[in-house]
């Protein structure tokens, strides 16, 4: 069953997206026979206006591979025609021309067209964030004298617990006779009166007490008591939870250990990955916001508290610290969830962010210039918002510009270029000696 010329020109542009660089020469030449017909090998150079004149002839996959006369390619296709007017145009971006495509032609490729629009730009970037413990709210519990651990009463890793709550009780000699010499000082200094002599040996046994870190209550009990306590009942120093622990119940611990350690989550920080590309946005205070898989329906709210002064030479980033109050614990350290980083909005021009062709080296958009033609300009961009893109340079507002079908375009000014370079040469027919012609006529047969 036959194909009608519309099923033939859709198949066409099928094949040219497949088939990449070559096919997309075909597909625009589908579209341009659409449009004005397909001449016939052969066909008169003159189609009626001086400036739909055939130039020259090409082959429908090889756009260099040309010829002054009809002819076919080695897989036997006919060159097509390539006229005076589709050579025609101009254009400031290198490799690319200024090309004009019907309604029609637009309506089959699903060409779209949007403004450009001045308004404001925010400049807003995520990445990816690591909950972690604020270092300035970790303690460390230390001992400052032999002893033996009577009773423990923190015995898990993770238990809770609130300023002043007892963690453990240390029987040390050392510390029992220091309590000892202090309570025959005050003694002392009762029998002496008001003598300089008790009131230093006083000051001496007690400074000794305080070094060890015995708290003022003990002490005060200790002279009212007149009394030795077998024991110190150690204490926390900060609500929090206890996020190490190396003693147990009958532990001998001697000055200087580190028997346990509370951390206070009640803020934490989370660390983030910036590149180098992302720091001029990045300001000390900046508003953050976090999001995490494992609370959804919550977004928590953050500022930038630092930025190290050095690179990852491996990651080519800088670590952003960010500060989060968490009162209800919902941020565990080692969590991970996403950062976004809030920047001031400012004026700007804008263009869908689909109106951007990036090759690599340039940025090109295709500006509507009315009676469908469509001129090829290099821009220079500025900051992403959502789904709009900050132009710096290139466009002015109101101007409308290509958001879909861009690459077909992009093809036809890339095809329309290079026809323009190769009509700038002359074409001469490719007969070498000794080679047999590709287009031979009835009467060319052989002779017997």
């Amino acid at each position: 069953m036959s194909m009608s010329k519309n099923e033939s020109v859709l198949a066409g542009v099928a094949a040219g997206l497949v088939a990449g660089v070559a096919g997309t020469t075909v597909v625009a030449r589908l579209l341009r026979e659409k449009a004005h017909g397909a001449a016939e090998p052969g066909a008169s150079a003159d189609a009626g206006s001086p400036e739909h004149k055939i130039a020259f002839y090409r082959s429908p996959m090889n756009a260099a591979d040309t010829s002054p006369v009809p002819r076919k390619d080695a897989m036997g296709m006919d060159f097509v025609p390539v006229y005076q007017d589709e050579a025609a145009g101009h254009s400031e971006v290198s490799g690319l021309a200024e090309v004009k495509i019907d309604a029609q032609r637009q309506q089959l490729i699903g060409l779209r067209t949007a403004e450009v629009t001045q308004g404001p730009i925010s400049s807003d970037w995520r990445t990816v964030g690591r909950v972690a413990v604020d270092e300035t709210r970790v303690r460390k519990i230390n001992v400052k004298v032999d002893g033996f651990v009577e009773k423990l009463f923190v015995d898990y890793t993770g238990k809770l617990v609130r300023r002043g709550d007892p963690l453990f009780s240390l029987y040390s000699p050392d510390l029992l006779s220091a309590e000892q010499e202090y309570l025959l000082a005050l003694r002392t200094r009762q029998q002496l009166g008001a003598s300089p002599a008790g009131e230093d040996l006083v000051a001496s046994a007690r400074r000794r007490l305080e070094l060890w870190d015995i708290p003022r209550s003990e002490l005060e009990a200790l002279e009212q008591t007149q009394t030795p306590h077998r024991t110190l009942t150690l204490t926390s120093p900060i609500s929090g939870v206890v996020t190490a622990k190396n003693i147990v119940q009958g532990s001998r611990l001697t000055a200087g250990e580190m028997p346990l350690e509370i951390t206070d989550l009640s803020r934490v920080w989370v660390l983030a990955d910036a590149h180098e590309s992302d720091l001029p946005r990045v300001q000390l205070g900046t508003k953050v916001t976090l999001t995490l898989e494992a609370v959804p329906g919550r977004t928590f709210t953050g500022r930038v508290s630092f930025i190290e002064p050095v690179l990852d030479p491996k990651t080519r980033t800088v670590k952003v610290r960010l500060a989060f109050a968490n009162p209800r614990g919902d941020l565990r350290p080692e969590m991970f969830g996403e950062v976004v980083f809030h920047t001031r909005p400012h004026q700007g021009l804008r263009v869908p962010a689909d109106a951007i062709l990036d090759s690599g080296d340039r940025k090109v958009v295709f500006v509507t210039m009315g009676d469908g033609h469509f001129e090829p300009r290099e821009v220079k961009v500025g900051d992403l918002s959502s789904d709009l893109v900050e132009i710096s340079e290139g466009v002015r507002a109101g101007e409308q510009v290509v958001v879909r079908a861009s690459f077909l375009v992009n093809s036809e000014s890339q095809l329309k270029s290079a026809l323009a370079a190769l009509i700038s040469k002359p074409v001469v027919a490719d007969k070498p000696a000794g080679r047999v012609p590709l287009v031979r006529r009835a009467h060319d047969a052989p002779n017997p």
